[in-house]
């Protein structure tokens, strides 16, 4: 992989787990995460310039969705999770 494309698929890898983080849903959000982290280590050894440019090509539109679905989320926002309170002492 060139060194362009490796940089680039590294900025958006970074760019999709920052916005994902946005989530103001405890389950989109970890869901998200996981998603982007599984899919990009699926990937991670392919060399065909070609495929990888389709895999970016991916990834950007799926970016757009992210960004789309937490501008919805933080319209309609709902109550925190138990799990996400973490000022709680556990008994």
């Amino acid at each position: 992989m060139a060194a362009s494309s490796r940089a680039q698929v590294l900025d958006l890898y970074r760019t999709m787990l920052r916005e994902s983080k946005r989530f103001s849903a405890y389950n989109y959000r970890t869901y998200a995460v996981r998603r982007i982290r599984d899919a990009f280590r699926e990937n991670k050894n392919v060399k065909d310039p070609v495929e990888i440019q389709t895999l970016v090509n991916k990834a950007k539109r799926d970016l757009g969705i992210i960004r789309r679905q937490v501008h919805i989320g933080q319209l309609y926002s709902t109550d925190k999770l138990i799990i996400e309170n973490r000022d709680m002492p556990r008994t």
